[in-house]
């Protein structure tokens, strides 16, 4: 895509969109799973936090993460197999800035039903089985931290959970938005809008977001708004 941007030939072959695609839904289906555990490890966090290091160690971490990437990988290898082995014809042109899933099934010939329903699926497992992890989650953190007696360790707390909080919202609502809703009520430009949010604005945010809790990044930025007041005046 990065190529193509430069060169604004815009072209790209069969096997590069399927490729492209499968990166994408690969990446994104990780990432759903891996914001439903950082919400576990926030929760042990701040609901056991003499235990952290005990429960979320080394060990655990890294199986929570290869169980990401070992759910994630094997069904999008399936889900852009069936997409790509469709027959496609007519035109030849995506209405879409990159290899999406609905561009693509929109240049299929034939009966789309059971794709269509089969994505529909994988985006129900993928976007909302973590989600009510995450809520939960998040019930016994906030239920946790209105039980603190003190303001200063509640806002800590809070402290903690706004930036993970944050790109929940973001990546969840634009990608539920785009996947999960009914195909006659999708919009193309709609469409093409969310998917900026997802692909290029939240990374964009991402190191962004979770640098605010970073004391160094803090004075850096009250440094450089203390800087340009003096400007100002």
């Amino acid at each position: 895509m990065l190529m193509d941007l430069c060169t604004q030939k815009g072209n790209i072959s069969l096997v590069a969109c399927a490729m492209q695609m499968f990166f994408f839904i690969t990446l994104g289906g990780t990432e759903c799973l891996l914001l439903a555990m950082m919400a576990y490890d926030r929760y042990v966090a701040i609901c056991h936090p003499l235990h952290y290091t005990l429960i979320m160690n080394h060990k655990f971490c890294m199986q929570l993460v290869a169980t990401s990437w070992v759910c994630g990988v094997p069904v999008m290898i399936g889900q852009t197999s069936q997409i790509f082995t469709l027959p496609f014809c007519g035109s030849n042109r995506i209405d879409h800035f990159f290899c999406d899933i609905p561009p693509v099934l929109k240049l299929a010939c034939g009966d789309t039903f059971e794709n269509e329903m089969a994505v529909y699926v994988v985006a129900v497992v993928f976007l909302t089985f973590p989600f009510p992890l995450i809520l939960i989650s998040y019930v016994r953190i906030i239920s946790s931290i209105l039980r603190m007696p003190l303001a200063r360790g509640r806002a800590k707390a809070f402290s903690t959970c706004s930036s993970h909080l944050t790109v929940v919202v973001l990546f969840y609502g634009t990608a539920s938005i785009t996947y999960l809703q009914p195909k006659p009520r999708q919009a193309e430009d709609n469409g093409k809008l969310l998917s900026l949010f997802y692909t290029v604005l939240i990374p964009t945010l991402n190191p962004m977001i979770y640098s605010l809790r970073n004391k160094d990044i803090m004075l850096a930025l009250r440094k450089l708004q203390s800087y340009q007041h003096g400007l100002n005046t």
